[in-house]
């Protein structure tokens, strides 16, 4: 069927389903989305379960196709490394790129969720429906089924209804949901007499092992300050002293900074951490097509920053593969699913990875003198030997090629390396026969 013929719904106005809508908007394909919250832009946003976005070259180039790069930019504050704060020494600060330039940019994800719904209204042919429960499709009449027992018709049904998708529920997928252990809890520094109380140039990172908090600055002089801790131990901090001691505790230098703690703590919700990994992504009847994106196909742990990215990324593939199948969406989709499962696999690997790093490895004397090693080789060989965090937030390298990327440098520097000291063995016993 022509793409003029189809009738497209997207389930889920989150970041990732407004971004693809002005997209198929600006095709000239007319789009419905369905939200189940209000709309944020009047209703405010969820409390508590926000996780400040760090947008990286990824997400900035997909916010650039819809024109609003800049516009996220300034309501970004750039983070150029990690400050990390010992239980005992001094905090150090820990740069993300080899030249100390590069950076991450903090930004509420309320606020970049308000710029693409704006963007998305006034995209012709995009129509937004709030408060509209979605609970599965029916592939085979071509709807999307509503809670309140009403079907839509639908030929084409892209769903970015997160990581608890109801849309995925409904097809029976073969799909795998992995837990953390550790929860999440949502915390505020706010201003202190007017200004940042931290450093706004960092992501602020308290590693204690098993365990870790971090900050990221806001526009109005606040840090989002999210905890990440074992479920046992959220829950085991029952009554507001427990919760101040354990503050006092393991994280001095921030305690005395959150006058609210004991109030946030109590009111805030713990949100769960898991990687949903599921296939295929798509499913055809006779009716419609579904295709899930962003969480909905495979959520990631927040470690690397990159599920905004990441679903971008999405995004931007959908739109290629319209433009490569001539509007044929079962064609479009299909490569969509295959050219993005194996990387959407390796970030979400990277991102465990990640969390063992922050929580544990940043204060290691021995992790900072091998990122020195690391960062002073990306400088002497530069474009050459880029390290694994560069290639992940500075660039749009594919992510499923980056640990092979990461293996052949090594290579070639071992190698380099062995050369250089049997050179040197050489020279030594060739000055002793002399």
């Amino acid at each position: 069927m022509a793409a003029d013929d189809q009738r497209v719904a997207i389930v889920g106005a989150g970041l990732a389903g407004c971004l693809l809508a002005v997209l198929l908007g600006r095709r000239g394909i007319a789009v419905t989305v369905y939200e189940r919250r209000p709309d944020p832009r009047v209703a405010g946003a969820e409390r508590g379960r926000s996780i400040n976005l760090a947008i990286s070259a990824r997400g900035l180039a997909a916010l650039e196709q819809v024109g609003l790069r800049d516009q996220s930019l300034k309501q970004a504050l750039p983070m150029h490394g990690r400050m990390v704060h010992p239980l005992r020494g001094t905090q150090n600060f820990q740069p993300y790129s080899a030249d100390g330039e590069r950076a991450i940019n903090s930004i509420s994800r309320a606020e970049l969720n308000r710029s693409l719904l704006d963007t998305a209204e006034a995209t012709p042919g995009v129509t937004l429906r709030f408060s509209q429960r979605v609970t599965g499709v029916d592939t085979e009449a071509g709807a999307v089924l509503m809670e309140d027992g009403n079907a839509e018709p639908a030929t084409v049904v892209l769903a970015g209804d997160g990581a608890y998708s109801a849309v995925r529920g409904s097809l029976e997928l073969d799909e795998d949901a992995d837990f953390l252990e550790h929860g999440y809890k949502e915390l505020t520094v706010p201003p202190k007499n007017g200004e940042f109380a931290l450093d706004p140039d960092a992501l602020h990172i308290w590693p204690r092992g098993t365990s870790m908090v971090i900050a990221l600055p806001n526009l109005d002089r606040s840090f989002t300050c999210t905890l990440f801790w074992p479920k046992d131990d959220l829950a085991a901090l029952d009554t507001p002293e427990k919760v101040a001691a354990r503050f006092e505790r393991d994280y001095p230098d921030v305690a005395g900074l959150m006058p609210d703690l004991t109030a946030d703590y109590a009111r805030n919700p713990v949100g769960s951490l898991v990687t949903v990994r599921c296939w295929p992504w798509t499913r055809y009847g006779r009716g419609a097509i579904v295709a899930l994106l962003g969480d909905a196909a495979h959520a990631i742990v927040p470690f690397f920053g990159q599920g905004a990215n990441c679903a971008f990324e999405d995004c931007i593939e959908i739109d290629q593969c319209l433009t490569e199948a001539g509007g044929d969406w079962a064609r479009a989709l299909s490569l969509y699913q295959e050219r993005r499962k194996a990387n959407t696999d390796a970030i979400a690997e990277m991102a465990l990875d990640n969390f063992v790093e922050m929580r544990d490895r940043v204060s290691s004397p021995v992790y900072r003198a091998k990122q020195a090693a690391t960062h002073a080789l990306e400088r002497r060989l530069a474009g050459r030997y880029v390290s694994r965090y560069e290639l992940v937030s500075f660039s749009t390298l594919p992510y499923a090629e980056i640990p092979a990327r990461i293996r052949r440098q090594n290579g070639v520097l071992a190698a380099a390396v062995l050369g250089a000291a049997a050179a040197a063995g050489l020279g030594l016993r060739a000055l002793r026969r002399r």
